[in-house]
């Protein structure tokens, strides 16, 4: 199988691309800059420097490989994992998934490509009690400005991928990820903030958060580039172990050796933080894997930082 993977040097291209080598497929792996380009060959894959804002570019780079599967997994994320940073990137963001991405996803129809497999997150769902399954709409009208900037574009390729013509389509709503490279890890923009007590708990800390690893999100995402499905689809990728953040932050501050997190009330946290940061601290609804695991035989690995029994 040929494989294409748009967005070959992020927190999960990454160890896409050396699960999809492992397993023998050819593998291009997009990036914008020369300097990557070692980074791709490490890994397993051919790498292909490429501006996904140029069309005709990469119409002509898709004519050329002729994959069977594309994997969209283009972002523009801050390295540190702080609300100025999200909002220094927010523009470029948006404007990769939703124009780099169409791109991708034109070109892959305009050959024939057989499926076409996209990122997407799984932490935006609408608020509500239990967890969110496949059917639960984004939180597109959220009071808080970014989360409902966020889910609007991931509505919106969602519903391009979905909607594909002549190829499957397939969605994966990731959850937080943490392993490595991530803001997770030990050594990441989230765990040193925690490390500061840079991250409260808010109110009483009922936002309940699903975390996946880098790996197993890839292995997911091996299992969609394979499947026999042959269907358009979404699936939530999220391990068993969704959890407040009154319960998985304290235990992860625990783990990583950090002081306990101290506690805001939401009126300040709202002042200070403003008010995305009360959704995740307060809003945020954790996701079934039901579906994922009945259809692509996922097996998520326990939390890291709390364990199977907790």
């Amino acid at each position: 199988m040929r494989v294409f993977v748009a967005g070959a040097t992020g927190a999960i291209g990454r160890p896409l691309v050396r699960a999809l080598a492992a397993k023998r497929y050819t593998v291009f792996g997009t990036t914008r800059k020369w300097e990557s380009a070692n980074i791709i060959s490490a890994d397993g894959g051919q790498p292909i420097i490429l501006d996904v804002f140029d069309a005709d570019a990469v119409k002509g780079a898709m004519q050329d490989l002729r994959p069977d599967v594309v994997v969209e997994q283009l972002t523009a994320l801050p390295k540190d994992n702080t609300p100025s940073e999200r909002r220094a990137m927010a523009a470029m963001h948006r404007k990769i998934r939703l124009e780099g991405g169409a791109n991708v996803h034109k070109a892959a129809e305009s050959i024939g490509v057989a499926r076409y497999v996209v990122q997407s997150s799984a932490f935006w769902c609408i608020p509500g009690e239990g967890l969110a399954d496949e059917a639960v709409p984004l939180a597109v009208d959220a009071i808080a400005p970014a989360v409902a900037s966020g889910a609007q574009t991931l509505q919106a390729l969602e519903t391009r991928v979905l909607q594909s013509k002549g190829m499957e389509g397939i969605v994966l709503r990731y959850g937080f990820f943490y392993g490595p490279d991530t803001w997770y890890a030990r050594d990441g923009s989230s765990a040193n903030q925690v490390r500061r007590q840079e991250t409260p708990i808010i109110g009483a800390g009922l936002g309940v958060w699903s975390f996946v690893h880098v790996d197993d999100a890839a292995a997911a995402t091996v299992s969609a580039v394979e499947g026999a499905v042959k269907k358009s689809a979404l699936y939530n990728i999220t391990d068993d172990w969704p959890l407040p953040a009154s319960v998985w932050l304290p235990t992860y501050a625990r783990w990583l050796g950090a002081p306990k997190p101290p506690s805001l009330a939401e009126n300040d946290a709202r002042a200070q933080f403003g008010e995305d940061a009360v959704f995740y601290g307060t809003k945020l609804r954790g996701v079934s894997n039901r579906k994922a695991k009945a259809e692509l035989g996922f097996v998520p690995r326990p939390l890291e930082w709390t364990g199977e029994n907790q």
